[in-house]
């Protein structure tokens, strides 16, 4: 998705680089042109310093057979090097236009300075001085006309590039003016094709605002772009579903209500009715405790404990259910439970203990370890006609505790286990107390907060293990 600030970003630097693209061409263009331009004016430069050059020579020679001073005859020294600089400056001047007259133009200068050299050592005086010296005017006279003749060679030969870059620079005006007007165009263009591409969806957006401001929730909100304003369409889109839906839901709400207003007093009947037939479970534990001592007085101690065993087993089910307690009360449930099993199972049903006294006040919920028990006695002892072995073992793991429940049953398929595990009901064919393994697993994971508290380990024909990893947090202690 093209966000609106890219799509600025992107028109912007398209912007910048056309615009960048003509200065950095006019620019080349113009330091063509530049460095062209210099390189001639250095070759003009450089013949004039030659002329210069050889009458400061002249000059300073003049001086020097007038006076003959130190002074005098470090200005003609330094002068002579000057020339030397300059003709060899020369040298970068020569074409195939002056190559003759610029060789001629060395040597005169050459000339010079050997003249120079030679009328140094002659007395002022003599006829050879003299003679030199006027030789020496002479050669500068030549120096100064050739200068002359070489600057005009030098006009006529780049007399083509001023006149060029006199067209050239009209051209160029009128080139700056075209690509100035094309450039303004494609601008335009470009704007109005992106003011169109970010107002245009805007514009659907506003007509499907005003038709949802009249109660028209029919019709689907579509916005063809790419960018946030598509997003914040298929949102209003969405929105406008969802209030569709909820005045469909509304008015089947409303259908509803006189139906159920209608059965209201049918319901309130039936809950009356449904309290009638419900017995006082105190009631219930209180006939128990009669019975049972009754039968301790006749006589019927076995039947005397049993009853004992119901009544506590009633009685901690309506007390516990909302509470944590210690593994401790758990252990006594489900001793109560097995005495209530093994009068019914007699031989076939056995179990063993293996229990670490110092875990037995760690909290736990209440009614965790009777609905496990409950169900290895529903699907491993009772459908086995030789019955079979329960085995609770309570370690201390160091950073748990780890409760153990086995059993040597028909164990379990791993559709059941993940059934079980995702606290889904899991139906059975036996008879319980209620309280199912899923909810057992759904109240331990919600009074740890944690999901591997519960672990299950079975195969059909091999038995079911149970492992429960409970944090040592101690619990509130129960007589």
């Amino acid at each position: 998705m093209n966000s609106i600030r890219r799509k600025i970003l992107t028109f912007t630097t398209i912007v910048i680089v056309i615009m960048s693209i003509i200065w950095i061409a006019l620019t080349f263009y113009n330091y063509k042109t530049q460095v062209k331009y210099n390189d001639i004016l250095n070759r003009y430069l450089i013949l004039s310093d030659v002329s210069r050059s050889s009458n400061q020579v002249i000059t300073d020679l003049n001086n020097y057979m007038n006076q003959s001073t130190p002074e005098n005859f470090q200005k003609l020294e330094s002068s002579k090097k000057v020339l030397e600089s300059a003709r060899y400056e020369v040298f970068k001047v020569r074409n195939e236009v002056n190559d003759f007259t610029l060789t001629n133009y060395i040597h005169l200068m050459g000339s010079l300075i050997e003249t120079t050299d030679r009328l140094m050592g002659l007395e002022r005086d003599s006829e050879a001085a003299v003679k030199d010296l006027a030789e020496t005017a002479r050669i500068g006279n030549y120096i100064s006309d050739m200068t002359l003749t070489l600057i005009d060679m030098e006009l006529k030969t780049h007399e083509p590039f001023y006149r060029g870059i006199m067209e050239q620079s009209i051209e160029l005006v009128k080139l700056a003016i075209w690509m100035i007007l094309l450039t303004s165009l494609l601008l335009l263009l470009a704007t109005y094709w992106f003011s169109l591409s970010i107002t245009r969806p805007v514009q659907q957006l506003t007509k499907a605002a005003s038709e949802l401001a009249k109660g028209k929730f029919d019709n689907e909100i579509s916005v063809k772009s790419n960018d946030e304003i598509a997003f914040l369409a298929k949102t209003f889109d969405h929105m406008r579903t969802n209030i569709n839906n909820l005045i469909q839901q509304i008015k089947e709400k409303a259908k509803l209500e006189h139906e159920l207003q209608q059965n209201k007093i049918l319901l309130q009947e039936s809950h009356f009715r449904s309290l009638q037939s419900q017995m006082n479970p105190h009631f219930l534990f209180n006939t128990l405790n009669t019975l049972s001592k009754k039968a301790y007085l006749e006589g019927s101690e076995e039947i005397s404990d049993l009853l004992v065993s119901v009544a506590d087993l009633l009685r901690y089910n309506l007390k516990q259910i909302d509470r944590s307690v210690t593994l401790r009360d758990e252990l006594i449930v489900v001793n109560q439970y097995m005495q209530i099993q093994q009068a019914r199972f007699t031989d076939r049903l056995q179990l063993k203990l293996d229990i670490d006294d110092s875990c037995l006040d760690v909290a736990i919920p209440a009614l965790t370890l009777q609905p496990i028990i409950e169900n290895a006695v529903i699907h491993a002892i009772e459908p086995n006609i030789n019955g079979g072995i329960i085995t609770i073992q309570v370690k201390d793991l160091n950073e748990y505790i780890l409760v153990q429940i086995e059993d040597d049953g028909i164990g379990m398929s791993e559709e059941v286990i993940t059934q079980i595990l995702m606290e889904r009901q899991v139906q059975t064919a036996g008879h319980s107390t209620g309280i199912g393994f899923s909810n057992v697993v759904k109240r331990l994971r919600l009074f740890y907060e944690r999901d591997d508290v519960i672990h299950i380990e079975s195969s059909l024909g091999s038995g079911t293990a149970v492992l429960l990893q409970i944090p040592k947090q101690r619990g509130e202690l129960h007589d």
